[in-house]
């Protein structure tokens, strides 16, 4: 017979309660933090992300060249990464 599963639309009823329930939360991370904090976040995202754009391209990269830009790109981004959480400190001392 056609129809619906008891079972399958409960499941998709809590799927959907769970995913409303974590973008609420979401929301009122974003609504509790500073503007600096997100800031900061942010960035830190982007140069992780930068890392491992770098690393993955170094594992890639067979022209020494190319290999010497990269592994100057990787040394720059630990520095400004050094220098951020420096700054972090003292602002919260």
């Amino acid at each position: 017979m056609a129809g619906w599963d008891g079972d399958d639309l409960a499941g998709s009823m809590e799927e959907a309660l769970e995913r409303q329930q974590e973008a609420a939360e979401a929301r009122r991370a974003r609504r509790d933090t500073s503007p600096e904090d997100r800031e900061r976040k942010t960035r830190q995202e982007s140069m992780r992300l930068a890392r491992a754009r770098i690393e993955e391209q170094l594992g890639r990269a067979t022209n020494p060249a190319h290999r010497a830009m990269l592994e100057r790109a990787l040394s720059a981004l630990e520095a400004e990464a050094a220098s951020g959480e420096a700054k972090n400190t003292q602002s919260h001392d």
